[in-house]
């Protein structure tokens, strides 16, 4: 095989993340026979949990690549060889090829190809390329110099989809079976309640110039984040799991924050919640949902929840029925606050209003139970305690 081959390194599947025992190539950043850097992004992966980058362990020669893009692999198999500078490439093996599997005649190339990409593409048209499985170079670009914007990879898909099928990207299917397996665990039941945001709006009013200078926002979900966490001091089981035929009661506050990306939902974990101030939450918030955005977070935010808000007022839904975050027990969806007509004192009144809607699952929490603590959550933001602030 040669001395350059003798010299070879194994590239191993990463473990990201305790819990996490596989990962799907998304994407090869570097075609067999192509030099490649140390810490060179070499290629992306995705787990159940988080997506991430994967720098080369060595400067070399991509020698050969064992497992392509789509495909899934066990941690710490082999998924390319790296040899000296120089070397000869290796014929691509059965289980890929240079361009990551050939196209069909049903669609274009998929983004996990390693087709030579485009220079000079934005972050955002990258990240729009890597979430439809887009391959770049198939793309027309019609910016500056035949730069592929935005617009392009938006039409481009659209185009792709009104040709016929197109396959789950790979954070697609993990959302999908996470879904299908927590209605198929949890006995879901729901509960609605109409709470008043009125003093949470004059806080926030008068101290959100406060809080920027501090670097944080004030938000409604600063808000109903504090409120959360001290209503489920009173109510433990709604901080709790089910093992078996066993409950298992949390310490503390891993408080989960529903973060919608352009293809996809993640969730990200606010650790010890119940210890953190108004202006720690907030600052935490806002962090993990721009990381989150721009695929920057580290395997162990998204472990370790004990509880999950979704914020699924933010788009303009007033009433939502989440589903659970397994293995958690409950999730509190918090619709739009809205200026609602209202009687108050037998007079008609507007006031800023949302409603909250807990999913419980009714194996453990009973309807009395999920009530009292959306109640408690309701009645703390209601009377919200400015000194808390």
């Amino acid at each position: 095989m040669g001395d350059s081959l003798a010299m070879a390194t194994d590239v191993l599947m990463p473990q990201l993340g305790e819990s996490i025992a596989e990962g799907t190539i998304v994407r090869w950043n570097k075609a067999v026979g192509d030099h490649v850097d140390r810490d060179e992004p070499l290629f992306e992966i995705s787990t159940d949990k988080v997506d991430a980058e994967i720098p080369s362990p060595v400067a070399g020669v991509l020698t050969e690549i064992r497992v392509s893009a789509g495909e899934t692999a066990p941690i710490d198999a082999v998924v390319a060889v790296i040899g000296q500078a120089g070397g000869r490439p290796e014929p691509p093996g059965p289980m890929a090829n240079a361009a990551g599997g050939a196209p069909t005649a049903t669609g274009p190339p998929a983004v996990g190809g390693s087709v030579a990409t485009p220079p000079g593409l934005s972050p955002l048209v990258r990240r729009l390329a890597r979430e439809h499985d887009v391959d770049p170079a198939a793309i027309r670009g019609t910016g500056m110099g035949g730069r592929v914007t935005k617009a392009d990879v938006l039409q481009y898909v659209e185009r792709r989809s009104d040709g016929g099928r197109t396959p789950l990207t790979v954070m697609r299917r993990r959302i999908a079976e996470h879904m299908v397996a927590s209605r198929r665990t949890a006995a879901h039941a729901h509960t609605v309640f109409d709470v008043d945001f009125t003093r949470a709006a004059r806080l926030r009013d008068s101290r959100s110039a406060e809080y920027e200078r501090a670097g944080a926002k004030l938000t409604w979900l600063s808000f109903v984040a504090r409120a959360v966490v001290e209503a489920l001091a009173e109510t433990p089981v709604v901080n709790a799991a089910l093992d078996g035929d066993a409950i298992v009661y949390y310490d503390d506050v891993g408080l989960g924050i529903a973060v919608a990306l352009e293809d996809g939902l993640i969730v990200p974990v606010i650790k010890g919640a119940q210890a953190m101030s108004v202006l720690e939450l907030s600052r935490a918030i806002v962090d993990l949902a721009d990381r989150a955005r721009t695929r920057r977070l580290a395997p162990g935010e998204v472990e370790g929840g004990t509880f999950t808000i979704t914020n699924h007022g933010a788009s303009g839904s007033i009433v939502g029925m989440p589903i659970i975050n397994q293995p958690q027990l409950a999730i509190l969806g918090v619709g739009a606050v809205q200026k609602r007509p209202v009687a108050v004192d037998d007079e008609i009144a507007l006031r800023l209003r949302a409603y909250l809607t807990l999913a419980f699952d009714h194996r453990v929490i009973d309807g009395a139970v999920a009530d009292r603590f959306v109640a408690a959550v309701g009645r703390r933001i209601e009377e919200f305690d400015e000194s808390l602030l």
